[in-house]
Protein backbone atom coordinates (compact mmCIF):
# COMPACT_ATOMS: atom_id res chain seq x y z
CA UNK A 1 0.00 0.00 0.00
CA UNK A 2 1.09 3.73 -1.05
CA UNK A 3 -0.28 7.05 0.73
CA UNK A 4 -0.60 9.63 -2.02
CA UNK A 5 -1.79 12.77 -1.86
CA UNK A 6 -4.36 14.05 -4.44
CA UNK A 7 -5.92 17.03 -5.52
CA UNK A 8 -10.10 16.71 -6.05
CA UNK A 9 -10.18 17.63 -10.02
CA UNK A 10 -14.38 17.60 -9.57
CA UNK A 11 -17.06 16.93 -7.67
CA UNK A 12 -20.45 16.49 -8.57
CA UNK A 13 -24.14 15.65 -6.92
CA UNK A 14 -25.53 13.22 -8.92
CA UNK A 15 -28.48 12.56 -6.51
CA UNK A 16 -29.28 14.53 -2.96
CA UNK A 17 -26.73 11.96 -1.08
CA UNK A 18 -24.24 10.75 -3.51
CA UNK A 19 -21.42 12.42 -5.27
CA UNK A 20 -19.27 11.40 -8.17
CA UNK A 21 -15.39 12.53 -6.83
CA UNK A 22 -12.74 12.60 -8.93
CA UNK A 23 -9.16 12.34 -7.66
CA UNK A 24 -5.64 13.06 -9.36
CA UNK A 25 -3.25 11.73 -7.80
CA UNK A 26 0.66 13.28 -7.42
CA UNK A 27 1.72 9.76 -9.41
CA UNK A 28 -0.42 7.52 -11.23
CA UNK A 29 -2.08 4.46 -9.47
CA UNK A 30 -1.75 0.70 -9.28
CA UNK A 31 -4.65 -1.07 -7.96
CA UNK A 32 -6.72 -4.31 -9.07
CA UNK A 33 -10.38 -3.82 -10.70
CA UNK A 34 -12.81 -4.32 -7.32
CA UNK A 35 -10.29 -2.89 -4.43
CA UNK A 36 -10.60 0.24 -2.70
CA UNK A 37 -8.64 3.05 -1.03
CA UNK A 38 -8.36 4.82 2.83
CA UNK A 39 -8.98 7.98 2.53
CA UNK A 40 -6.72 8.97 5.55
CA UNK A 41 -8.31 11.43 8.18
CA UNK A 42 -5.43 11.45 10.66
CA UNK A 43 -2.81 8.59 11.63
CA UNK A 44 -5.40 6.54 13.20
CA UNK A 45 -8.24 7.32 11.23
CA UNK A 46 -8.46 5.88 7.30
CA UNK A 47 -11.72 5.59 5.55
CA UNK A 48 -12.71 2.80 2.99
CA UNK A 49 -14.14 3.75 -0.26
CA UNK A 50 -14.38 1.45 -3.04
CA UNK A 51 -12.56 2.56 -6.39
CA UNK A 52 -15.42 3.34 -9.15
CA UNK A 53 -12.91 3.58 -12.00
CA UNK A 54 -10.99 1.35 -13.85
CA UNK A 55 -6.92 -0.08 -13.49
CA UNK A 56 -6.56 1.55 -17.08
CA UNK A 57 -8.03 4.50 -16.00
CA UNK A 58 -4.63 5.29 -14.03
CA UNK A 59 -4.38 9.21 -14.22
CA UNK A 60 -7.25 9.57 -12.12
CA UNK A 61 -9.68 8.02 -9.23
CA UNK A 62 -13.34 7.77 -9.28
CA UNK A 63 -14.99 7.64 -6.11
CA UNK A 64 -19.32 7.46 -5.67
CA UNK A 65 -19.55 8.76 -1.69
CA UNK A 66 -23.22 8.19 -0.20
CA UNK A 67 -22.93 11.39 2.20
CA UNK A 68 -25.64 12.93 4.22
CA UNK A 69 -26.77 14.37 7.86
CA UNK A 70 -27.63 10.14 8.30
CA UNK A 71 -23.84 9.20 7.63
CA UNK A 72 -21.51 11.59 9.02
CA UNK A 73 -18.93 9.33 8.74
CA UNK A 74 -19.03 9.86 5.11
CA UNK A 75 -20.00 13.54 5.36
CA UNK A 76 -16.84 14.24 7.33
CA UNK A 77 -14.96 12.89 3.86
CA UNK A 78 -16.56 14.95 1.63
CA UNK A 79 -16.37 18.30 3.64
CA UNK A 80 -12.68 18.15 3.59
CA UNK A 81 -13.00 17.20 0.12
CA UNK A 82 -15.02 20.27 -0.40
CA UNK A 83 -13.35 22.87 1.73
CA UNK A 84 -9.75 21.72 1.03
CA UNK A 85 -9.90 20.29 -2.40
CA UNK A 86 -7.05 17.80 -1.46
CA UNK A 87 -7.05 14.58 0.39
CA UNK A 88 -4.20 11.98 1.05
CA UNK A 89 -5.63 8.96 0.06
CA UNK A 90 -3.68 5.19 1.03
CA UNK A 91 -4.06 2.68 -2.01
CA UNK A 92 -4.96 -0.32 -2.92
CA UNK A 93 -7.15 -2.65 -0.39
CA UNK A 94 -8.76 -5.49 -0.47
CA UNK A 95 -8.75 -8.85 -1.94
CA UNK A 96 -12.36 -9.49 -3.68
CA UNK A 97 -10.56 -7.80 -7.34
CA UNK A 98 -11.62 -9.30 -10.46
CA UNK A 99 -10.07 -12.66 -11.33
CA UNK A 100 -9.60 -12.34 -14.96
CA UNK A 101 -8.15 -15.76 -15.38
CA UNK A 102 -11.58 -17.41 -15.25
CA UNK A 103 -14.13 -17.11 -18.59
CA UNK A 104 -17.15 -18.50 -16.16
CA UNK A 105 -20.22 -16.45 -16.34
CA UNK A 106 -20.17 -13.34 -14.57
CA UNK A 107 -22.47 -11.78 -11.96
CA UNK A 108 -21.80 -8.45 -10.14
CA UNK A 109 -24.60 -7.69 -7.21
CA UNK A 110 -24.93 -4.03 -5.68
CA UNK A 111 -26.90 -1.63 -3.31
CA UNK A 112 -26.96 1.88 -3.80
CA UNK A 113 -23.20 2.95 -3.83
CA UNK A 114 -22.11 -0.87 -3.70
CA UNK A 115 -21.93 -0.02 -7.73
CA UNK A 116 -18.70 1.59 -7.71
CA UNK A 117 -17.34 -1.86 -6.93
CA UNK A 118 -18.89 -3.41 -9.56
CA UNK A 119 -18.35 -0.53 -12.22
CA UNK A 120 -15.01 -1.08 -11.93
CA UNK A 121 -15.18 -4.49 -12.58
CA UNK A 122 -17.62 -4.48 -15.05
CA UNK A 123 -15.45 -2.04 -17.22
CA UNK A 124 -12.52 -4.15 -16.44
CA UNK A 125 -14.05 -7.43 -17.61
CA UNK A 126 -16.04 -6.14 -20.78
CA UNK A 127 -12.43 -4.45 -22.10
CA UNK A 128 -10.41 -7.86 -20.97
CA UNK A 129 -13.31 -10.26 -22.49
CA UNK A 130 -16.33 -8.67 -24.60
CA UNK A 131 -17.88 -11.92 -25.11
CA UNK A 132 -17.91 -13.31 -21.48
CA UNK A 133 -21.56 -13.15 -20.12
CA UNK A 134 -22.25 -10.71 -17.53
CA UNK A 135 -25.19 -10.11 -15.51
CA UNK A 136 -25.44 -6.94 -13.36
CA UNK A 137 -28.41 -6.74 -10.47
CA UNK A 138 -28.45 -2.97 -8.77
CA UNK A 139 -30.86 -2.27 -6.61
CA UNK A 140 -31.97 0.65 -5.07
CA UNK A 141 -34.61 2.18 -2.53
CA UNK A 142 -35.71 4.57 -5.61
CA UNK A 143 -35.04 4.34 -9.24
CA UNK A 144 -33.67 7.53 -8.82
CA UNK A 145 -30.84 6.37 -6.51
CA UNK A 146 -29.30 4.03 -9.59
CA UNK A 147 -27.67 6.70 -10.53
CA UNK A 148 -25.46 5.45 -13.56
CA UNK A 149 -28.04 3.39 -15.29
CA UNK A 150 -28.08 5.04 -18.21
CA UNK A 151 -24.55 4.19 -18.69
CA UNK A 152 -25.29 0.60 -17.80
CA UNK A 153 -27.96 0.51 -20.55
CA UNK A 154 -26.06 2.28 -23.03
CA UNK A 155 -23.15 -0.85 -22.36
CA UNK A 156 -25.83 -3.29 -22.90
CA UNK A 157 -26.62 -1.85 -26.72
CA UNK A 158 -23.17 -2.20 -27.09
CA UNK A 159 -22.74 -5.53 -25.47
CA UNK A 160 -24.91 -7.77 -26.24
CA UNK A 161 -24.03 -10.28 -23.61
CA UNK A 162 -24.07 -7.82 -20.67
CA UNK A 163 -27.16 -7.81 -18.68
CA UNK A 164 -28.98 -4.73 -16.60
CA UNK A 165 -31.21 -6.14 -14.19
CA UNK A 166 -31.81 -2.72 -12.21
CA UNK A 167 -34.17 -3.51 -8.92
CA UNK A 168 -36.47 -0.79 -7.31
CA UNK A 169 -37.40 -1.57 -3.69
CA UNK A 170 -39.64 1.34 -3.88
CA UNK A 171 -41.01 1.43 -6.78
CA UNK A 172 -43.54 4.51 -8.54
CA UNK A 173 -46.49 3.54 -10.35
CA UNK A 174 -45.16 3.63 -13.79
CA UNK A 175 -42.31 1.25 -12.57
CA UNK A 176 -42.35 -1.79 -15.71
CA UNK A 177 -39.10 -3.75 -14.12
CA UNK A 178 -37.95 -5.19 -11.72
CA UNK A 179 -39.52 -4.89 -7.85
CA UNK A 180 -37.96 -6.06 -4.16
CA UNK A 181 -34.31 -7.21 -3.09
CA UNK A 182 -31.47 -7.79 -5.98
CA UNK A 183 -30.65 -11.43 -3.72
CA UNK A 184 -34.66 -12.36 -4.96
CA UNK A 185 -33.82 -11.40 -8.51
CA UNK A 186 -30.76 -13.38 -8.53
CA UNK A 187 -32.61 -16.09 -7.13
CA UNK A 188 -35.47 -16.29 -9.15
CA UNK A 189 -33.69 -16.17 -12.41
CA UNK A 190 -30.96 -19.06 -11.68
CA UNK A 191 -31.85 -22.73 -10.87
CA UNK A 192 -28.00 -23.27 -10.32
CA UNK A 193 -25.13 -20.80 -9.57
CA UNK A 194 -22.41 -23.19 -9.43
CA UNK A 195 -21.21 -22.42 -12.77
CA UNK A 196 -20.58 -18.52 -12.17
CA UNK A 197 -18.36 -16.12 -10.63
CA UNK A 198 -20.34 -13.82 -8.42
CA UNK A 199 -19.22 -10.89 -6.77
CA UNK A 200 -21.22 -8.76 -4.34
CA UNK A 201 -20.99 -5.08 -2.80
CA UNK A 202 -23.29 -3.98 -0.33
CA UNK A 203 -23.93 -4.44 3.20
CA UNK A 204 -22.39 -6.73 5.78
CA UNK A 205 -26.13 -8.02 6.55
CA UNK A 206 -26.79 -8.20 2.52
CA UNK A 207 -23.69 -9.82 1.59
CA UNK A 208 -23.75 -12.54 4.67
CA UNK A 209 -27.12 -13.76 3.17
CA UNK A 210 -26.54 -13.65 -0.47
CA UNK A 211 -23.52 -16.39 0.63
CA UNK A 212 -25.38 -18.68 2.69
CA UNK A 213 -28.52 -18.66 0.26
CA UNK A 214 -26.19 -18.87 -2.68
CA UNK A 215 -24.39 -21.71 -1.61
CA UNK A 216 -27.23 -22.94 0.15
CA UNK A 217 -29.83 -23.36 -2.15
CA UNK A 218 -28.55 -23.16 -5.42
CA UNK A 219 -25.23 -24.74 -5.64
CA UNK A 220 -22.33 -21.51 -5.85
CA UNK A 221 -19.07 -22.49 -5.23
CA UNK A 222 -17.62 -20.30 -1.85
CA UNK A 223 -14.38 -19.97 -3.54
CA UNK A 224 -16.19 -18.79 -6.77
CA UNK A 225 -17.91 -15.60 -4.49
CA UNK A 226 -15.90 -12.66 -3.95
CA UNK A 227 -16.64 -9.38 -1.47
CA UNK A 228 -15.02 -6.98 0.60
CA UNK A 229 -17.82 -7.38 3.19
CA UNK A 230 -16.66 -11.44 3.24
CA UNK A 231 -13.74 -10.15 5.20
CA UNK A 232 -15.93 -8.99 8.00
CA UNK A 233 -18.58 -11.91 8.21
Amino acid sequence: MTILSCTVASVEAITDTVYRVRLVPETPVTFRAGQYLMVVMDERDKRPFSIASTPAENAYIELHIGASELNLYAMAVMDRILQERAINVDIPHGDAWLRDDSTRPLILIAGGTGFSYARSILITALEQQPGRDISIYWGGRELSHLYDLNELEALSVQYPNLKVIPVVEQPAEDWQGRTGTVLSAVLQDHASLAGHDIYIAGRFEMAKIARERFCNERGAVAAQMFGDAFSFL
